[in-house]
């Protein structure tokens, strides 16, 4: 398993997101608890990370950096991303004063089926 960057999400008493990146696993193993090992991922690069007790991942979060999140972390982000709003693009026509085509110009009761 080659080495990869490890980032610790998790969430401070006054409420801010704190981030932390560490170089390899090493310190993720020295201060949780492992209960298992990602066997299930669609991310491939991350099959064979330690699943660690009270931390949600790993998630992917770019090329070669796995992440972990407390609960709380995981909740707040997950919340603020679900309220995000989506800017809509619209969709201009090269034409705005032109007709719209129409689909088809033979009328419904006189298509054959086979």
């Amino acid at each position: 398993m080659p080495t990869k960057t490890v980032r610790l999400v998790t969430r401070d008493s006054d409420g801010s997101i704190r981030v932390r990146e560490f170089n390899g696993l090493d310190e993720l193993l020295r201060t949780h608890e492992q209960v298992g090992i990602d066997d299930c991922s669609t991310d491939l690069s991350l099959r064979g990370l330690p699943i660690f007790r009270g931390l949600v991942g790993p998630i992917p979060d770019g090329k070669g950096i796995a992440r972990y999140e407390t609960a709380d972390a995981f909740e707040s982000l997950t919340k603020d991303w679900a309220k995000a709003k989506v800017k809509r693009r619209r969709r201009r026509s090269t034409n705005p004063g032109a007709p719209v085509a129409e689909l088809s110009s033979t009328p419904v009761d006189s298509i054959t089926t086979i």
